[in-house]
């Protein structure tokens, strides 16, 4: 019999609610005044309903408008501790600074510093623009550079991928962690993950991903591998295991069905 795991959840202060991942509209927009409207509308229901915001920079690459941007436009609330910014490599100084600034400006707190998908579109930060010595800026520079530029002003978390060589992994995990990182989260995970393990060593806030779509080809171009075709995929399901087996874990919900999961959700993690 699979038993619950204990993730280390040490660090309370570090860690968020559980988040729902909502994207700021693309800069390609055919009705901006319209995806505005929508992005507003999920917002504000997530904070209603007792979740966390996750807020992605350009993900896959594609360009969107950014977080700090969008949030000051429209007057939305920033509660303290329930908005989490991701922040990736593909800027320039000017503009990564102006994020940063911006940022503290309106009340977030919590930042997730990742590598990154960058584009022909998006320029890579570079490292003598950030005053290091190094081959290319990673989330171990960019942790760097924004605890020394804004000390004590951000909780900052990072990426795991268990999908990846683990050593290879926990060795990138050791050194964002010496950098200052605060909290993980995961790729997505089903069900359970035996790398999740390696992770006690580092004494630090967990959350996992959980994917809630039924589009488990998306997933796959999520995680960079191919993923069984041929059986359905259940999101309500998987997230009830993984409730199951990570019960002090908080949850990182990607493309939620606002419509259709929120009250389920809600039941699953005890949230009612």
């Amino acid at each position: 019999m699979c038993m619950p795991v204990e993730l280390e959840q040490p660090e309370r202060n570090n860690a968020m609610d559980n988040l729902v991942e909502v994207l700021t509209p693309k800069q390609d927009s055919q009705d901006l005044d319209k995806d505005l409207e929508t992005f507003a509308t999920k917002y504000r229901r997530a904070l209603d309903e007792g979740f966390g915001l996750s807020l992605p920079d350009n993900p896959m690459g594609r360009l969107h408008f950014q977080a700090t941007e969008v949030l000051p436009e429209l007057g939305l609330p920033v509660p303290p501790g329930k908005a989490l910014l991701h922040l990736n490599t593909f800027h320039t100084k000017e503009h990564l600074d102006g994020i940063l600034k911006t940022a503290g400006e309106i009340g977030i707190t919590h930042i997730l510093v990742v590598s990154g998908d960058g584009s022909e579109r998006l320029p890579k930060l570079k490292p003598e623009d950030i005053g290091m010595s190094v081959n290319s800026v990673t989330s171990v520079e960019l942790i760097q550079y924004i605890n020394a530029r804004h000390p004590n002003a951000f909780t900052l978390g990072v990426a795991f991928n268990p999908y990846e060589p683990l050593d290879h992994e926990i060795h990138k995990m050791e050194r964002k962690i010496a950098a200052g990182a605060r909290f993980i989260i995961t790729q997505p995970i089903i069900e359970r993950h035996q790398a999740l393990e390696e992770l006690r060593r580092f004494n630090t806030p967990v959350m996992l991903e959980a994917w809630m779509s039924k589009r488990i080809d998306l997933l796959a171009q999520c995680i960079g591998y191919d993923l069984p075709q041929n059986q359905a995929y259940d999101p309500l399901q998987n997230l009830r295991t993984l409730r199951a087996n990570y019960p002090d874990s908080k949850m990182y919900l990607a493309l939620v069905g606002f419509k259709t999961q929120i009250p389920e959700i809600k039941n699953i993690l005890g949230m009612q």
